[in-house]
């Protein structure tokens, strides 16, 4: 994988609530032909009741050294808990300035995307001043911003890592990345599009074919928590049965299936709870934790 690629074609950053000077602050940004300006100077921005306040000068990013170590870099990141967010679809959305941090964070700060997918950056108003910026140029929303409502997005065609940072912010943490990847894959594509969002699922296929019964914890490390099943795929023959078991982690879990009728109804937390169904006749069952299913606790069994 190329860390830093060197595409640097910018589509049209889109404003809604304007990259322009307003109530006679200086609160620009570029005009989206991606020059980064050297040396910036301070710059003055609107408060919420409309005064002016300065903000500092920065180091354009451009000048800064690009990290020899992704994950190193990321680890002061605010708002990082360790796990990119795959998204699996054609956009991603990223809020500029979240609650948390005062401010001083996006979210999710790092993104996993499949080539072509377009990432849209969303400011929130909080924290002050904001812009988003890549290292190596790539992409750059221009001057920093504070005004909710703006947005700025970038379409990732190439395979490679992405680190950018809202230059005035850096050294307070705010700093993020995309990480543009092919999917995994098993090969069934029901299948793919469905557990790709559980961040343990890597394109393997535990496979169970020949054996009477098989095992799938509830509860297994993922998604940000305790929030995945694992394996989050398995292969079986008809006839074979699986078990569900609870490790007791995470809250409280169940076992819901899409399009057909099995589940193991209601939620618990206990440790040591299983949930059994037979499988008799071939095809691709999808099933979730109701509750935690938009973390990604995705799973499917592969019945041929």
């Amino acid at each position: 994988m190329r860390r830093f690629p060197s595409r640097r074609t910018v589509l049209q950053s889109t404003a809604t609530a304007g990259l322009v000077a307003i109530a006679g602050c200086t609160s620009a940004a570029s005009d989206a032909s991606n020059t980064t300006t050297s040396n910036a100077p301070a710059t003055d921005t609107p408060t919420s009741d409309g005064e002016c306040e300065s903000t500092p000068t920065y180091t354009p990013a451009s000048e800064l050294t690009p990290p020899e170590s992704l994950d190193t870099w990321l680890e002061d990141a605010n708002g990082y808990d360790g796990e990119p967010k795959w998204t699996g679809v054609g956009r991603a959305d990223v809020r500029v300035g979240h609650e948390s941090d005062d401010g001083l964070a996006f979210a999710p700060a790092v993104v996993e995307v499949p080539p072509g997918t377009n990432v849209r950056w969303e400011w929130t108003g909080h924290g002050g001043a904001h812009n988003v910026v890549a290292f190596d140029g790539t992409f750059d929303s221009g001057r920093p911003n504070a005004q909710s409502g703006t947005s700025y997005h970038y379409i990732f065609d190439e395979v490679g890592a992405y680190p950018f940072v809202s230059e005035p912010d850096r050294e307070d943490g705010m700093k993020g990345a995309v990480i543009v990847k092919e999917p995994p894959s098993t090969g069934y594509e029901t299948v793919d599009e469905w557990v790709v969002h559980s961040s343990n699922f890597d394109g393997s296929v535990t496979d169970r074919t020949g054996a009477d019964t098989a095992r799938i914890t509830v509860g297994a490390e993922g998604n940000g928590g305790n929030f995945a099943f694992a394996p989050p795929v398995l292969k079986v023959s008809p006839g074979t049965s699986v078990v569900w078991e609870w490790n007791g982690e995470g809250g409280a879990h169940n076992v819901a299936f899409r399009s057909a009728d099995i589940s193991s109804e209601a939620l618990t937390p206990e440790p040591g709870t299983t949930f059994e169904h037979t499988f008799e006749e071939s095809g691709i069952y999808r099933y979730a934790c109701e509750p935690h299913v938009a973390l990604g606790m995705r799973g499917a069994v592969i019945v041929e």
